[in-house]
């Protein structure tokens, strides 16, 4: 008999989700579901030599599917069944033997995050509507509330009572439809949860931890090494641990201490352990995948070394200098914008290369300064967003599922501005206003109230941007006939303004620009005039 390894080792690539696979749901010994943001629940089979095949497909919800649970087989569902929950605020019942739905829950009001069913095959969901709902043959019977807050994560536990944690940072035990104790101690939203067995309840957080609870409250082991929110946790009978994050890791921990971290191309929604000890991740990539320790189980060479080029292929794509993606820094055009201030850090891309430049107001032009080698996250030790330096960068999601907008912030600047000008340039409703300016205040240690400043444009400054009205940085026409004629010298009679302006902006992009400090100013300005009137 070979012996088992000590690291896990890929076994299978599973494929058929379009999308992101957002949850897992183990089905017994040889079977286990999956949802996904493609909007369908799908169930893998083992066969006798381990190899998964897609069996069922099942269509109904009409958004993201994230959460599924399994049914065990029962006179209402002989060959067993599936919950789902989803984006749609729907949770679904499904027979798996037709693949049909039996019944589809209504009654949340926001996405579904989390089902799970009890011993009397009661189903549990949790929302974002802050609402815990217990159901039983298609209706509700009751809707538990006490969290302050959306609802991310259900679990029960043995005795029978339920465990939620919630994006109010707390974790509370139910009995029936009493909270009997409340957990404090994350910092962020408590995202999954999961039972340690005979020993209590593990936690994973936006605050980048996990976290091994007593049934008590007591915490018994704090878990740090992911770089980014933590999204799920799972425990093995054997009392392994493993961790699913945005930082595209999934974490193995075994007392306290992380044994290994396996690389995804993509976020890593959640994990979940066969009884077999085998380890599933579901991936933003759309792939589902089972890892193991048995060497009889392990993947071919050919696949394994598919795996590794996708992921070499994947790495290259997203390279990181410093904790930024260099492809997602700015190019040469920005330097078409003048700075802020003398002194102001830009760093922008040059190939594959982040280069940092500095604003010389006298001179009124971009200094190079060079490449930088410890990355734009290091430079000062500030963090860079579009390769402008702030005091804080914050990732927001501002509904789950949904992308991650990064939210730039200096000490200093009036919240409620930056939060005008952020919602504008990101296009999210105005209406998450004050709670934007509240995350600000919070995360960035300001208690004092601020002030409710009426709406301004943060462009125009008027309580609407018009387009049509004159920038207060030319003043009239008078200006700007001005400013063209100081030009003719610099470009040909015959060119059109907008060829004027695309000659300018390849100038000042690299850096040829005008000796006159004057004319520099008009290229930014007629740059700047040919963007808001295009």
């Amino acid at each position: 008999m070979e012996q088992e390894a000590t690291e896990f080792r890929l076994s299978r690539q599973l494929y058929g989700h379009q999308e992101d696979v957002r949850g897992i749901g183990v089905c017994g010994e040889n079977k286990f579901a999956t949802g996904s943001r493609d909007k369908t629940v799908r169930l893998w089979v083992a066969d006798h030599e381990n190899n998964y095949m897609l069996e069922k497909t099942m269509v109904g919800h009409t958004s993201f599917v994230g959460p599924v649970a399994w049914l065990p087989p029962s006179e209402s569902f002989p060959a067993g069944g599936l919950v789902s929950g989803g984006m749609d605020t729907l949770v679904i019942v499904w027979n798996i033997e037709d693949s049909k739905q039996v019944y589809t829950l209504r009654g949340h009001e926001s996405q579904v995050t989390s089902v799970v069913i009890d011993d009397q095959g009661d189903i549990f969901s949790a929302s974002q509507d802050w609402s815990i709902r217990r159901w039983r043959q298609g209706q509700c019977l009751e809707i538990l509330k006490g969290h302050q807050g959306p609802v991310q994560a259900i679990v029960m536990l043995p005795s029978g009572e339920m465990v939620t944690g919630s994006s109010d940072c707390t974790i509370k035990i139910w009995k029936g439809s009493k909270c009997i104790r409340t957990f404090s101690g994350h910092s962020d939203t408590v995202r999954g949860l999961a039972l340690m067995p005979n020993v209590g309840i593990l936690s994973a957080s936006h605050d980048g931890s996990i976290r091994l609870w007593s049934v008590s409250g007591d915490t018994l082991l704090e878990m740090v090494g992911h770089t980014a929110i933590v999204y799920c946790v799972a425990a093995s009978s054997s009392g392994i641990v493993a961790s699913g994050s945005e930082d595209c890791l999934a974490k193995v921990w075994k007392d306290g201490t992380c044994c290994q971290s396996i690389q995804h191309p993509g976020c890593v929604w959640d994990v979940k352990f066969l009884p077999n000890g085998d380890l599933i991740t579901a991936c933003s990539d759309g792939v589902v995948r089972v890892w193991t320790k048995d060497p009889s189980r392990v993947a071919s060479l050919e696949e394994t070394e598919a795996y590794e080029a996708h992921l070499s292929a994947y790495r290259t794509q997203t390279k990181m200098v410093g904790g930024v993606n260099i492809q997602d820094l700015p190019g040469r055009d920005a330097l078409l914008q003048p700075g802020s201030k003398n002194g102001k850090k830009l760093i922008i891309r040059e190939g594959d290369n982040a280069v940092a430049y500095s604003w010389n107001a006298k001179e009124y032009l971009w200094d190079r300064i060079g490449e930088v080698v410890d990355g734009p996250g290091n430079f000062e030790g500030r963090p860079t967003l579009n390769g402008q330096q702030y005091d804080f960068v914050f990732d927001v999601a501002v509904e789950d599922g949904g992308p991650v907008h990064k939210l730039p912030y200096n000490r200093g600047d009036n919240p409620y501005t930056v939060a005008d000008k952020w919602l504008l340039s990101e296009d999210l409703p105005l209406t998450y206003r004050q709670q934007v300016v509240e995350f600000i205040l919070q995360n960035t240690g300001q208690n004092v109230p601020m002030v409710d400043t009426p709406f301004s444009d943060p462009y125009s400054g008027g309580s609407a941007y018009v387009p049509q009205q004159q920038p207060n940085w030319m003043n009239g026409i008078r200006s700007l006939l001005f400013a063209l004629h100081v030009i003719q010298n610099y470009c040909s009679l015959t060119i059109l303004f907008h060829e004027k302006v695309h000659c300018l902006r390849v100038l000042v992009s690299h850096n040829h620009i005008p000796q006159s400090i004057y004319l520099r100013k008009v290229c930014f300005c007629l740059i700047r005039l040919s963007t808001i009137q295009s």
